[in-house]
Parts: structure tokens; sequence; C-alpha cells
């Protein structure tokens, strides 16, 4: 509708009006800047005062010099600042033009708050605005190192086609008091915060907050394949990276989640949105050395995602269509789960489990050594609650699966184990099963590992007896012509072979480690025969098997208890983060030191490439002076480091494509062969374009003399063109 000439004029008065007010602001404050005492001209010929937020700040409207966060100075502001949360940073920046280079001078201080906490002379800590997992974290010195390892983060990992602006490439100059602006800091402040101090805001609940503490917090490994976070956040300037995932290694069983059963040498992202619509705040490798894997994927939501072998029901779909457990190739949402919200999951080798919100444990898969924890040796291909043991009145904040045991912490720092007890990995006594036959199990010796227990020798089954379970497996109705002593060899032979599935052993449900009793458990690590637990104080136990020194006691002797490192101790070095493997285990300390020790073969520690077990922790050096890690995992032959800056350094490798385990023909930095390797285009924290499902061409028909290879329809087409 065309306007009336009066109405125009009204239009144009009101913008003349606005334009004069914005000048009349402009003014005032100018004034204001210039009738601070003394001599007006005196006044102008002297420097702005850099502390004053208002100097920076476009004022392209009148209400942006009056907002209360701009009236405080700079230092006081970035004290406000520390009890922001990366994301309510990120919502600050948008509320008004020019706010990120009034923001650019305060995030040295943010970043300080999550990566140090200072102590006096008693020990206590001060008060920063943020909680750290174990007391005294020191990767950071003060304001310079700050403003260095902000710096670190943008080229950590090389050059990985990160997503900048045109608005980014702008704010990249520097301003006068030597910070750039923040367009991508609050990315990077969502990483340090996840890796420092526990925090991840879910979407599932307003209350609901990450764990402090657990396995798969960026990356995730098992005997064949790796998860590492990576990549997405879309196309928005604030947007979190970290929230995409990728995958390599051995994918014949469909782990990987590329939708085919092929191997990958490199890290691949994974499709379907994934890191683009939907965010991954967890991810967990799950499998052993019985060639089988999966893997789950945890959403900011409290969806969990499964895929890989389906074969013992570790993925919790159930049956499928055809009553088969099929494989699955792709991510794929466990809608047992779909009511609950899970802050945690874990993957085994033949099981997995997740943590609700509220606390309560969910485990499914093969249960045959109790470590489902439902009472039973039965598998179960579904989600079931854990209530035995008194876990149901428990609130559980994270836990961890081994190979055939599982560990879970409580908020009130209390661990319970459950599951098979060989080699002293629950740490406590336990209660032999009702038949005394041991259960098979996998151990590393050489490279195909050996099965010892029932599993290897299987006791004889008499001839009349393994006959009938023939006949009754193909459907066959003999089993009422058998005789007495048919049933009674029957009974005895599957007795013997341990199949009864009912079990009273303590091995099968939970129960708390009372070695443990006077101090908290902030973390546990389920490895593949030894476990691991860390304390609020940063202090580290290990038990079970000691094989390659795995224990670190500096001897090859098992636990059946939970053992204190001493050499931690000894050298007053607290611990961050540690992983358990299969005979090697490592940490992370307060200070950013990686330490390994265990089975060193083939580099997979980092170590060199001798073959040899290392009994007391060793320090890792990967090249760079100034590198500080915030992570660690170890699986079988490899094992991997996340830097504070977000970069990934790998130790040995899977063998892919018929290639061999551990680390072939490739140097470090420093030439080394053995030491740990970049990997040189990745960065956890970094945005990057989203990528595309690969196009299949179309097929052309190709012509063969004077005929020509047509499909069905089109040759319907014709022959109906051909009638009319």
């Amino acid at each position: 509708m065309a306007r009336t000439k009066e109405e125009r004029e009204q239009r144009r008065l009101e913008a003349k009006l606005r334009a004069e007010k914005r000048k009349a602001a402009k003014a005032e404050a100018a004034a204001a800047l210039g009738s601070g005492g003394g001599d007006g001209a005196a006044q102008k010929d002297d420097k702005p005062n850099p502390n004053d937020l208002r100097n920076n700040l476009p004022v392209s409207r009148e209400r942006n010099s009056s907002l209360p966060a701009l009236s405080l100075p700079v230092d006081a502001l970035a004290k406000v600042l520390r009890y922001l949360p990366a994301r309510e940073w990120g919502a600050l920046s948008l509320t008004c033009t020019g706010i990120n280079r009034v923001l650019g001078g305060c995030r040295a201080a943010h970043v300080s708050s999550r990566v140090m906490r200072r102590e006096d002379g008693e020990g206590k800590q001060s008060s920063c605005g943020s909680m750290c997992l174990v007391g005294g974290l020191r990767l950071c010195g003060g304001r310079k190192e700050a403003q260095e390892i902000i710096a670190r983060s943008l080229a950590g990992g090389g050059e990985t086609g990160r997503l900048i602006t045109k608005k980014m490439k702008r704010s990249n100059k520097q301003n006068d008091s030597g910070d750039v602006d923040c367009d991508e800091y609050p990315g990077y402040a969502r990483f340090v915060e996840e890796a420092t101090i526990g925090y991840s805001a879910m979407q599932c609940s307003r209350t609901a907050l990450f764990p402090t503490h657990l396995q798969g917090r960026f990356v995730s490994c098992s005997p064949e394949h790796t998860l590492l976070r990576m990549g997405g956040g879309g196309d928005t300037s604030s947007g979190p990276g970290g929230s995409g995932c990728c995958t390599w290694g051995v994918g014949a069983r469909g782990q990987l989640g590329h939708g085919k059963r092929e191997d990958e040498a490199e890290p691949r992202m994974l499709l379907g949105k994934i890191g683009w619509g939907v965010r991954i705040v967890q991810v967990a490798a799950g499998g052993g050395l019985v060639r089988v894997a999966h893997s789950l994927l945890l959403t900011s939501t409290g969806r969990v995602l499964s895929f890989g072998t389906a074969q013992y029901g570790q993925l919790g779909h159930g049956y499928d269509a055809g009553k088969q457990l099929s494989d699955c190739l792709r991510p794929r949402y466990i809608d047992a789960l779909k009511d609950e919200k899970c802050i945690c999951v874990a993957a085994g080798e033949l099981h997995s489990g997740a943590v609700t919100i509220d606390g309560d444990v969910y485990t499914w898969g093969e249960g045959f050594c109790g470590q489902l924890g439902l009472g039973d040796r039965r598998p179960h291909l579904l989600p079931e609650q854990v209530t035995l043991g008194g876990l149901e009145d428990e609130c559980v904040s994270n836990m961890s699966c081994g190979c055939r045991h599982t560990l879970v912490t409580t908020e009130e720092g209390e661990v319970f184990s459950w599951g098979l007890g060989r080699f002293g990995v629950l740490g406590r006594s336990y209660t032999d099963f009702t038949y005394q036959n041991d259960v098979g199990m996998v151990v590393p010796e050489g490279d195909e590992g050996h099965v010892q227990g029932a599993a290897a020798n299987p006791p004889p089954m008499p001839a009349a007896a393994m006959d009938t379970v023939v006949v009754v497996a193909n459907g066959g109705a003999v089993v009422a012509e058998m005789n007495v002593e048919g049933v009674n060899a029957l009974m005895e032979s599957l007795e013997a072979l341990n199949l009864t599935l009912d079990d009273p052993s303590d091995q099968c449900y939970p129960k708390v480690i009372d070695s443990l009793q006077g101090f908290r458990a902030v973390g546990v690590c389920a490895g593949h025969r030894h476990s691991m637990i860390l304390d609020e104080h940063g202090g580290l136990y290990t038990f079970g098997s000691g094989a390659s020194g795995a224990l670190g006691h500096g001897d090859f002797i098992g636990q059946e208890y939970p053992m204190k490192v001493m050499e931690f101790d000894n050298k007053r070095v607290r611990i961050h983060q540690m992983s358990a493997g299969v005979d090697i285990s490592m940490a992370v300390s307060t200070e950013g030191t990686v330490y390994a020790w265990g089975k060193a073969t083939n580099g997979r520690l980092g170590l060199g490439m001798e073959d040899r077990g290392i009994t007391l922790p060793n320090t890792v050096e990967v090249g760079d002076e100034a590198f500080k890690a915030v992570d660690v995992e170890c699986a079988y032959v490899h094992s991997l480091i996340v830097g504070l800056d977000g970069s990934v350094y790998q130790c040995g490798g899977v063998g892919t494509d018929g290639r061999d385990d551990g680390q072939q023909d490739v140097e470090s930095a420093e030439g080394l062969l053995g030491s740990p390797v970049m990997l040189s285009g990745y960065n956890i924290w970094h945005r990057v374009a989203e990528p595309k499902a690969a196009k299949v061409a179309k097929q052309q028909w190709t012509k063969y003399g004077k005929y020509e290879l047509k499909g069905r329809s089109k040759m319907m087409e014709e022959g109906v063109r051909s009638v009319a």
C-alpha cells in the first residue's frame, strides 16, 4: 500500500530526530571523557585511559554506552567474567556492537582461571571462579602464558581448515592493548572448560551437568579402532567445535560408522548431521582381543547412539525384524533409553553401560562373567537398570567398563566393582562362581594372544549326549525317548561347560571396595586386566595384573587390592587424568606432563620401539617444550594424547588393510622412531565445514553396435510413445 505525502514527511522527521539524538549522545560521551579535571586542552593531548572500556566502543546506538558490563574497568570486568561459562560468554558477546573488542582484553584472565589454581603455604586454594578436577591445576603461570596459550590454540594441529568468517578476519587486527577480538574464543573456552574443570552444559536439563571426570571425554580407543571428537559448530561465530566425531582403524564389523566394512588409515568424519545438528559430548570405543568392536556416542541431549558389532547384544538394540542380531554400520539411537537422559557412557569388550541424570546405572550386552551386575550370567540385549548391591540407593557419577568387569564411582566418592575377579581387577575379595572351572579370557601373548581356562580345553562330552544335543539343536523330537542316563550325562556336560546362568557369586552384582575407605574417589578406569582409581587430591591407585609392569609399582607383581603409585608421591606429582589399556597405562599430571608405563613394544607408549616392560612411570616427550596435555587414552597397540591447544598426538598405531600393528616407518618431529606423532590437520575445537557425502555418478547406458542397454522404465516409456 502506497504511503501518503504526510506519512512520508512524518517518517523523514522521525529519522532526523533519531540522527540528532545519536549526535547528542556522541557529544555527551566526548564531554564526559574531557571533563575528568584540569585543563581541557591538556586532557585532549593525553592518551585515553586503556582501562576504560568505552574508549574502544563504537557507539552505534545511544544505549550501548550505558550497558552495566561496560561501566566497569577492565580489571574489574575480568574478575566478573571468570564466573561466566563459555556459553554465557558467547551470549554476552552478542549483546551489542563492538563487545568482542571489549571482551578481547579479558580472555587471558578467563582462560587462566580455568587452567591455574594458586595455593598458599597451607595448601589452601584461592577462589577464582572455577573448580578443577583435582586441586592445584597448574597449566599456566600468568597472563603472558595465558596469551600464548590462546595464540597456540589457533595454530594447534597445523592447517585444519577451520572456518574463518570475514568478520573474524577483520577482528584479527590487534588493538592498543595487544589483545585481539574474541570471535573464536567462546569455542575454545568450551574446550578448555571440558578439559580442565569437566564442565559441559547439557541440553537435556537446565540442571544437568557433565560428570567432572570420565573416560572418553575427547578420545577413546579399542585395540582395533579410535573415536575422536572433532569438527562441528556450523557456521555461527560462537558455535563450539568438538561437536562432531571422526573414526579410523579396522572397520570389519562396522565399528567406524561409515556405512561399510572397510578400514580407514586416517581419521574420517561421521556423516548424518553429527556435529552439525547433533552435538557429541562423549565417545566410547569398545572391543578387545577377540576381534569384535563397537562404539557409543553420547549427545548433548542425553541420547545414546551405538554402532558396530551386535553379536553379543552390546549395541542395546535387541533383535531386529528377522530375529537376528545384525551389525549396525551407521550410528543408531538406542530406543530403549529414549526416556532416560544419560550423562555418561562406557563400552567394554562385549558389554556396555550408561549413567543417567538421576544417577542410575544401565548395562547391556554379554554377561557370562557377571559384568552386567544384574545378578546372573545371562546376556541382556536391551539396557536394564542395575539395582543390586545397594546401588539403587546410590547416585552414580561415572563408570568405566573393562574386558570382563565394571567400575563405578558415586557422588560420595565410593567405588563399586563387579564382574570377573580374575587378576584382582575388582580390588576386593569375592566369592567364586557356582562352578569352579575358570572362564575363558583372551590375554595378550605375542601377536595373536591365547585363551586360558575352560574355554581353551573344554571337558569331554559323552558321545550319546553329544548326539542328543545335535538332534535337539536341529529341531528333533527324540528327547522323550532318551534314557535317564543320557539326560544325566547331558546335564553333567552342560554344568561342566559352565552353562548355568544363575549364580549367587558376588562377582555378579555390585559391591563396594572397602579398602578405599578414608578418601574420596573422583574417577575410575577399567583396563583389560588391571584397574585404576583417582582420588580428589590427585593420588593414583592401581590393582590387578602386573604383567609388563602395568601397575607402575616398580615390579611385575599383581595386586588384589588398590595400591598407591608411590613414584608420583615421591616426586610430588598430582594426576589429572589417567587411562588403562592392555598391559599399558598412561596418566597426565596437573602440570600437563604425560607419563606412561607398561609394555612399550612398537612405540605404543611413545617411549621408543624396544620390546620391554617399563615398571615405573616415565615422562613422554612430544618434541615441543611448550606443549601441555589435558587427556590421554591407551588401548593395546596404540595410544593418544590431547593437548591444551586442541592438537592430538598418536603413539603406535593399528594396522589397517593387512599392515602390521605399531608405528611403522613414521618419525616424530624430533626424528625419533617410537615417539608421539602429531595428527596433522586435526584440532578438536576448531570449527570446520560440514562434510558432504560423495555423489554417485548416474550410470550411463552404453551402446554396443546398434543396440543400447536401457532400464526397464525407459523401455516402457518408449513403448508407450510408440503405441500412441
